[in-house]
């Protein structure tokens, strides 16, 4: 149990960070809200690819990785559009 929480936080700041490398322009996400969706971009990954099966291979499970770093790309790119960042109202500032 210990394990698996702990392997979601590490997989998670990975692929939250990789997630936001990939994501074009400035995003206004703190690292707390990169990890989240991270960690949650990984939890939905680990299900969609034991769903289908492809989560249960011999070596690494490059599908499941990819698929964790699409949903976390989709994660990035919903939580700077709504402007969910750091700057309220999208990040903007008006002076």
């Amino acid at each position: 149990m210990i394990g698996a929480i702990v392997s979601a936080v590490v997989i998670g700041a990975i692929v939250g960070a990789l997630a936001r490398l990939l994501v074009p322009g400035r995003q206004n996400m703190s690292i707390g809200l990169t990890l989240i969706v991270g960690i949650v971009a990984a939890l939905i990954g680990t299900l969609i690819a034991q769903a289908f099966g492809w989560a249960d291979t011999r070596g690494i499970d490059w599908i499941e990785h990819i698929l964790q770093l699409v949903l976390a790309v989709i994660g990035v790119l919903l939580v700077t559009r709504m402007g969910m960042g750091r700057g309220g109202r999208g990040g903007r500032t008006t002076t």
